[in-house]
Order: C-alpha cells, then structure tokens, then sequence
C-alpha cells in the first residue's frame, strides 16, 4: 500500500457535505497526494467506522484512504472486520485502518488502554476472516504502544507530534514500520495570528492526559502546556507561513524519520473542505514526479479550478 510522502488530514471527510466529500477526494488524488486521511475526532466520526471511507474510495482509483482513528471503543473487532470485509476487493488494497484508543475524558468504558488494544488486536486477528495486521496502523504516541504498533501493524500514526518526536518514533520503530505522522498547519505569515489560531485548535487537546503526558516525555514543561500553550510548543507543533516555509518546515520531519507526512490545514469548522489551500501547498510539498504519477494513473475528477 502506497501512501506516498505527502497526504491529506481532514475532518472534513467525516464531518462535510458527502458530495463535496467526493468532489474533493477525486481533485486531491488529481493534484498528486498519496493518501486522503479521515478524521475522527472531535466527537467521534458521524458517518460511521468505515462509511466515510467507502464514499471517497468509490470517488477515487489510485490514491490510498486512511482512517485517523477509528476508536477501539465504538466497534467490536468482529463488526469493524465484517464492515472491512463489505468493501469490495479493490477498494481494500487502498484502504488504511487507522486504530486508537482515545482518551479517558471522552471514552466512556476507557480502562486500561494498553492491554485493551492488545486485546482488540487478538480479536482482529482471531475473527474469520481477519482484518489483516498490513491493513492496520496504530495512533501510538507513546513506548508502549509504539512498539505494540511495530509488531501488530504497519506502523504509527501520531498526531501533533514534534519533529523530535519523530527522531525518537523511528528510533523505537527501526527501519521497517511506516511512521506517517500527521502535521497540523496554518497558512498565515504573521506569528501572532499564527500562533492565535494554532491555539484555538490546540486548546481541547491541552485538557486530554494522553497528550500532555506525551509532550511532556518529549521534553516540554508543564509551563509550555498552560495558558493555551508556549510560543515554543505552538511553533514545535505546528507549521505556519507561506507554503514554500511549511514544506521547510516538513523536511525536518522527513529528515527525522518519517515515511508519511498526512497535513492537517487548520480550519475554523470542522466540515470545511480548504480546498484553495491544499491547491496552494501542492506545487511546495508535492514532487513533479507526484503530479506525473497521478495523471499518468488516470485519476478521475473535475478540473481543478484555480
């Protein structure tokens, strides 16, 4: 399964118009991106499990669809791979699991993630047909279950993560385990209205445990995570500028370790296609060879509109 370097993170595909949803999935496989990740959260995925995923995989040919994640919580092992197993064969060699435990402060039956997970992953295994390990990837931030994730999964899926982060990830994974982390950005020159609106999407996150506990492991203070968050951990976790300053920006993680970089373009609604600025960072972030590769697939959709 090829997820290529550079993809797509939105809410929009599980929280939008389902004809917009469709629209876009086939313009973003038009313009070169590898993989179109689903978000999952806040307050879980409205179109169900795998719905979503059906819709824009039905839309597109080539690129590879991702779930990120699919909460261990709200489907058995058995009903996640029975509605797998639905999708036709074709649509599943481009489908990518994204599996998480979520969070204490939203899962209601949260408890003990680490055994839960191992736990749903025997069943995963166990149910006939299986939902094979290949097709799974994990959002893993820390030891645990990272390495639970190298061995039961094709990798990590971390999420607002720093390039340092990424160095430590890979050097837990080794060589073989994808590590497609995904980065939040803002397009926005000014470092005040940047960090602004960096902090308004990170605000929920700075009450979930997980996460804090992860970025302090990685070297942040508790000074960093109050008041909406340092200018160190904003500008550690997120990327801002012009696009041609946020590919700079993602070439650390590149550097650091990373397969897959899934982008995440910081919108004020979670349904908001932000179709012009995928459009804008795409001749940054995506190789000429990106561009050839997906014309040359014959990949469908409308003529992007510039």
């Amino acid at each position: 399964m090829d997820l290529g370097m550079m993809g797509i993170w939105s809410l929009a595909f599980t929280h939008g118009d389902r004809a917009e949803a469709r629209d876009a999935a086939a313009e973003l496989e038009e313009l070169g991106y590898g993989a179109i990740w689903l978000g999952g959260s806040p307050g879980g995925n409205p179109r169900g499990d795998l719905v979503a995923a059906a819709e824009v995989l039905a839309a597109t040919s080539r690129v590879t669809v991702a779930t990120g994640c699919v909460s261990i919580w709200d489907r058995t092992p058995d009903q996640l791979a029975a509605n797998y197993h639905a999708l036709p064969q074709q649509h599943r060699t481009r489908l990518l699991v994204g599996l998480g435990v979520s969070h204490a402060e939203i899962a209601g039956r949260y408890r003990e993630p680490y055994h839960a997970l191992r736990s749903y992953l025997d069943a995963l295994d166990a149910v006939a047909p299986p939902l094979p390990s290949t097709a799974r990837i994990i959002g893993a931030h820390g030891p645990q279950m990272t390495r639970l994730a190298a061995a039961r999964s094709t990798g990590v899926h971390p999420y607002l993560v720093s390039p340092a982060h990424t160095v430590w990830a890979r050097s837990m994974l080794g060589d073989g385990p994808l590590l497609a982390l995904e980065q939040t950005v803002i397009l926005h020159t000014d470092a005040e209205a940047a960090r602004a609106q960096a902090r308004a999407m990170l605000a929920p996150y700075l009450t979930l445990r997980n996460y804090r506990s992860a970025w302090l492991r990685g070297g942040f203070t508790a000074e960093d995570l109050s008041d909406g968050g340092s200018d160190r951990l904003i500008d550690e976790l997120f990327a801002w500028g012009k696009p041609d300053e946020i590919a700079a920006r993602l070439t650390d993680h590149r550097r650091a370790g990373a397969d897959h970089i899934a982008v995440q373009v910081v919108t004020d609604n979670p349904g908001t296609f932000a179709r012009q600025a995928w459009r804008d960072l795409a001749p940054a972030l995506l190789s000429p060879s990106d561009a050839r590769d997906a014309h040359r697939a014959g990949a469908p959709g409308p003529p992007v509109d510039r």
